[in-house]
C-alpha cells in the first residue's frame, strides 16, 4: 500500500484495510451500511452545480492500490462517457473523511469514481427509466470489479435505484466551463414525473472480443464447460470498419446474476471479464 492509502482514515483507507481482513468479505462497505434513520426528503436537495476547480490536494495520487489492483487516475475528466452498474454507499461511512479530504455527507449529491480526478462533476443517468442527476465526484469507490460508480443514499433514491441496490446507468463527465450548453439538451426529470419512458437496455457479461473467430469460438466452448443454465454466445459487431466476434453471457436480468457468473468464471481462471450495457 502507498502512503497515499493512510494519510487520513476515509472510506479508501478502511476498504484497503479491510483487503487484509476475512471478516470483510467481497464488497467491504456493503456489511452494516444502510440508509439515514430520519426521513429526508431528497426532492428538497438541488443537484451539484458544476464549477472550476483545482484538483484536491488530496485524492489524486498517479496511482494506488487497493485489494492487490492497481487503479490509475486520469490525467482529465474530458470526454468521459461510461455505461455500467452503478451502486450507493451510506450511512455506514456518513461524517468520515473522503478520499478527496472531505467529509461524506450521505445527503448530498456527490459520489465516488476510482479513476476520475477529484473532483469531477458528472451527470449520472438511469438508463431503465432516464432519471439523471448531477454529482461531484469527491471519493474514490466502488471497489468492486463490475461497478463503475457509487452514489450518495440521496442520489440514489433520485434515480430510483435505492430499493434495488444498484442501477443501470450512463456516467458523463461535465466540462463546468461548457455546463449550460452541455445540460441544456437533456430535460430534468425528478422522483414524481408520472411514467417516465423507459430506456430498452441489455446487460451482458462479456469474456472476450476477438478478430479472429476460431479464438472466439474456442473462448466460449471454453466457458460453456464451467456454466450450466447461462451460457456463453458469439456474436459480432463492427468497429471503425473492422469486424469484430464478442463472447458474451445475456441478456441478464439484473446486476447480482452478472456477479455470480462474473465469480463463477474467474474462479476456473477467467479474466478478461467486463460489463457491457446496450
Amino acid at each position: 500500500m502507498t502512503f497515499f492509502l493512510f494519510k487520513h482514515f476515509d472510506r479508501l483507507t478502511i476498504i484497503a484495510i479491510c483487503s487484509l481482513l476475512t471478516a470483510c468479505g467481497g464488497n467491504p462497505y456493503a456489511h452494516n451500511d444502510g440508509p439515514p434513520s430520519e426521513q429526508v426528503d431528497v426532492s428538497q436537495i438541488p443537484d451539484a452545480v458544476p464549477q472550476s476547480t483545482t484538483r484536491s490536494k488530496y485524492g489524486n495520487p498517479k496511482s494506488y492500490v487497493v485489494r492487490g489492483k492497481r487503479y490509475y487516475v486520469m490525467n482529465s475528466s474530458a470526454g468521459y462517457k461510461e455505461r455500467g452498474i452503478a451502486s450507493w454507499y451510506g450511512s455506514k461511512f456518513q461524517g468520515k473523511r473522503t478520499s478527496s479530504g472531505e467529509l461524506y455527507d450521505m445527503h448530498k449529491m456527490t459520489a465516488a469514481h476510482k479513476t476520475l480526478p477529484l473532483p469531477t462533476y458528472v451527470k449520472v443517468t438511469n438508463l431503465k427509466n432516464n432519471r439523471h442527476v448531477i454529482l461531484k465526484v469527491n471519493d474514490r469507490g466502488p471497489f468492486h470489479e463490475n461497478r463503475i460508480i457509487d452514489l450518495s443514499h440521496t442520489a440514489a433514491v433520485k434515480l430510483g435505484i435505492k430499493a434495488t441496490g444498484t442501477g443501470l446507468v450512463e456516467v458523463e463527465a461535465i466540462d463546468p466551463n461548457k455546463a449550460q450548453t452541455q445540460l441544456s439538451s437533456t430535460p430534468k426529470t425528478t422522483l414524481y414525473t408520472p411514467n417516465p419512458p423507459v430506456s430498452k437496455v441489455a446487460l451482458f457479461l462479456q469474456l472476450g472480443a476477438f478478430v479472429d473467430a476460431h479464438n472466439a469460438y474456442q473462448l466460449k466452448n471454453r466457458a460453456n464447460a464451467h456454466l450450466n443454465k447461462q451460457q456463453a454466445k458469439v456474436s459480432s459487431t463492427i468497429n471503425n470498419g473492422q469486424k469484430f466476434y464478442r463472447v458474451r453471457i445475456g441478456p441478464l436480468d439484473h446486476a447480482e446474476q452478472a456477479d455470480n457468473l462474473a465469480q463463477q468464471l474467474q474462479h476456473a481462471g477467467f479474466s478478461q471479464l467486463r460489463i457491457v450495457i446496450e
